[in-house]
């Protein structure tokens, strides 16, 4: 049954979302919202549900602004616009506080404050799984499609360059993205967490196992 606050939130966040492309959009956000509460139940620690589903809706409001480089940091304008967004409609404080420690330490870039709550670390957890199994591969390759078309040129080959004549390209191949869901997977913070991205790489692995095999050459496949 979805909490009050998470409700809330969810309406908030809606119409920042408007202009998000596909890997950060608001379906993005309610995977990650269903999974954060998932490991929350499976978490040996008290766990404020409230905050955690707010947060989940929340995190990724700025990215649209980001991506259009009107913010240089999402992660920080979220939690800034978010503590506004709620001090208006009477949030208790330390809920907002909370909130906006979630928001600030929920991706993996190297400026962002590690999460030291139960709910920041559940949140970046779940945001990071979103980047692991079947959903994840979708989604990594089209942030990889995105960065292509900000940079105005390939960012990445859906390929292994070697298979072509001359010399190799400098290009980055297929293994970009799992190289990317593999870092993701080890920078999670609980258990529960771990352990679905565990069962998650399974599937990458053997995504990753076909993948090479429809793409060599020698085998005549």
């Amino acid at each position: 049954m979805p909490s009050e606050l998470g409700s809330l939130a969810r309406k908030l966040a809606l119409p920042y979302y408007e202009d998000a492309l596909p890997a950060h959009d608001i379906f993005h956000a309610k995977r990650v919202h269903d999974v954060a509460l998932q490991l929350a139940d499976q978490h040996p620690d008290s766990v404020d549900r409230e905050v955690l589903a707010a947060a989940a809706w929340l995190h990724d409001i700025g990215r649209p602004l980001e991506r259009a480089g009107k913010i240089d940091d999402h992660d920080e304008w979220a939690a800034s616009e978010a503590t506004t967004l709620l001090q208006r409609k009477d949030v208790e404080s330390d809920r907002v506080a909370a909130i906006g420690h979630c928001l600030r330490a929920h991706s993996i870039r190297a400026s962002s404050p590690e999460p030291v709550t139960a709910e920041a670390k559940l949140l970046f957890d779940a945001d990071k799984l979103d980047a692991a199994g079947a959903v994840g591969l979708v989604r990594l390759a089209c942030i990889v499609g995105e960065r292509s078309g900000s940079a105005g040129e390939q960012y990445a080959v859906i390929d292994v360059s070697s298979t072509l004549d001359g010399e190799r390209s400098e290009l980055p191949d297929i293994d970009l993205i799992r190289a990317w869901a593999r870092e993701r997977l080890d920078s999670l913070h609980t258990e529960p967490g771990r352990h679905l991205g565990e069962s998650r790489w399974e599937f990458m692995q053997f995504f990753f196992d076909q993948f090479t095999h429809e793409t060599n050459v020698e085998s005549g496949q």
